[in-house]
C-alpha cells in the first residue's frame, strides 16, 4: 500500500497544509468535510500537490522536510517547479 504526502491550500486564507496519508482521496475528503481539527476553520481545501512512497518512514521524513520549511516563498516556488 502506497504512503502519500500532501499540501492543500485553503481557498479561504491561502495558507498550506502538509500531511500524508495512505488513502488521499479519503484523507482530502475529511479536511474539506471538517473532520480534521487543524483545518476545519480554513475549509475548503485544494489539493496542489502529491508525491507517492512505498513505505511510511519515507512519507513521514519527507513531511517533516516539508514542515520544517515554514517558509510560504519556499512553498510557492516549490509548488511552481
Amino acid at each position: 500500500m502506497p504512503f502519500y504526502v500532501y499540501i492543500l491550500k485553503s481557498q479561504k486564507d491561502q495558507s498550506f497544509y502538509i500531511g500524508y496519508t495512505n488513502d488521499l482521496d479519503s484523507r482530502i475528503r475529511e479536511h474539506n468535510e471538517g473532520f480534521a481539527r487543524y483545518t476545519k476553520n480554513k475549509r475548503p481545501w485544494n489539493l496542489v500537490y502529491s508525491e507517492e512512497f512505498v513505505t511510511k518512514k519515507e512519507a513521514i521524513i519527507r513531511e517533516r522536510f516539508l514542515k520544517k520549511q515554514k517558509n510560504r516563498e519556499f512553498y510557492e516556488r516549490f509548488l511552481e517547479d
